[in-house]
């Protein structure tokens, strides 16, 4: 794995990241049709970051850290501004927010025993784009409320999902980490050997 930090992959993150910031302008400003089309962009940016990062070798240990982090940020930040907007209700956005939390303490409970983050899991990167899939149509029948009938159907479906699948990775996730810090324990020089695998 490189420890290089400028490459296409990472640099698309970094956009990802800009673009939070952006969106939520154009949301509290009422803009909806921009900021699906900010949604859209970004969601294209995650796609192509992972596929150049595997295709052309650049995986990279910042990319790792930084593509997970720029998603789940997006996320976050869509859904507090839809919140706001009162296209989402509040109970949706404690779903999802109480996942990432779940997160951060998987990561505190690996970081006390010496291991990095877990690689990302696909059923949380499945997840993900439900979610960002969700957030954009919904957004759309705010916009043009003649099609709030179908976008509120699709989204609501995507969203649901997207959730379900959040939730159900990062159990996955809580299970690796109680494994590795059980392994940790019983093992401690063994430790590098199991996180080769």
């Amino acid at each position: 794995m490189s420890t290089r930090i400028v490459t296409i992959p990472n640099i698309l993150s970094f956009l990802r990241l800009l673009l939070i910031p952006v969106f939520l302008v154009l949301v509290i400003a009422g803009e909806y049709a921009w900021a699906v089309l900010t949604i859209a962009v970004s969601s294209l940016t995650d796609f192509a970051d992972g596929y150049i990062a595997r295709r052309f070798g650049q995986i990279t240990r910042l990319g790792q850290l930084l593509d997970p982090a720029a998603d789940r940020l997006f996320i976050l930040s869509t859904l507090v501004g839809i919140a706001i907007a009162g296209i989402v209700p509040l109970w949706f956005l404690g779903v999802v927010v109480a996942r990432d939390v779940l997160l951060i303490g998987i990561g505190i409970l690996l970081a006390n025993v010496g291991h990095g983050p877990l690689p990302v899991h696909h059923l949380g990167k499945l997840g993900t784009f439900c979610l960002l899939f969700a957030f954009p149509v919904l957004m759309l029948g705010a916009a043009f409320p003649e099609a709030s009938g179908v976008t509120s159907a699709v989204g609501w479906a995507a969203a649901i999902w997207g959730a379900f699948l959040y939730w159900w990775s990062g159990m996955l996730y809580l299970r690796q980490a109680l494994g590795l810090v059980r392994a940790s324990r019983v093992a401690p020089g063994s430790m590098s050997d199991t996180l080769d695998r």
